[in-house]
């Protein structure tokens, strides 16, 4: 059977678990916008002329949750409204990911072809969950009509808890959608897109419980 061969190194998973402690904001990296408990910064990308961001925030639910619910991708179709299509899927031998997402009319929906890895790390006592993605133009899976590859994706999360009953959480994430998506548009779901996303994906780890408990119970019948 495929396996989603490891493409993260060491040093990438360990550059995101610093963050938590200190955020690494040398060499160009401006704050953005802070909203709900969440700050974001943002870097320009001079090739694309689109931000690559960082956001720092805490969730009100402990750090295993959380990551449990961010891997989950059923899980993920049934509470993201934004999700059209997604599932993990072997493509002539390599594992990837397939994600489509909605968008309102008149844009085009678009989609992605991604690999991930979680690693749950322990550093000097500390368990901090890191879970990496990035796109894999590599994998065969053919573009489809009126949707929009996106061809340059990456993301990084880092989730610990932050003593109590919460999750520190940092989220590193650059998305070059090509063709020509005006820059207001793409500032404005960073603006409103990420909170909006921290404070659903809450809402989601609150409800995982119940959600894991209805599907025991279909699949048991």
């Amino acid at each position: 059977s495929a396996v989603m061969s490891s493409r993260f190194t060491d040093v990438e998973f360990q550059s995101a678990w610093r963050e938590l402690d200190e955020p690494q904001l040398e060499g160009g990296w401006e704050l953005f916008v802070e909203a709900m408990g969440v700050t974001i910064y943002r870097l320009l990308d001079k090739g694309s002329q689109l931000y690559e961001y960082k956001v720092f925030g805490v969730l009100a639910t402990t750090a295993e949750l959380c990551a449990d619910v961010y891997m989950d991708l059923a899980y993920r179709k049934h509470w993201d409204k934004y999700v059209k299509e997604l599932y993990e899927k072997d493509f002539s031998g390599q594992t990837a990911i397939y994600w489509e997402v909605k968008y309102p009319f008149p844009l085009s929906n678009r989609d992605y072809v991604y690999v991930r890895e979680r690693r749950d790390l322990d550093v000097d006592g500390r368990k901090i969950s890191v879970i990496m993605a990035r796109s894999a133009p590599e994998v065969p899976c053919a573009e489809l009509s009126g949707v929009l590859r996106v061809k340059d994706y990456k993301q990084s999360v880092a989730l610990e808890s932050d003593g109590g009953s919460g999750t520190k959480v940092f989220l590193n994430y650059f998305d070059n959608p090509g063709g020509s998506i005006p820059t207001w548009l793409v500032n404005w779901a960073a603006k409103t897109g990420v909170p909006g996303f921290l404070t659903e994906m809450q809402k989601a780890c609150s409800k995982y419980s119940d959600y894991c408990e209805k599907n025991r119970k279909s699949t048991a019948e």
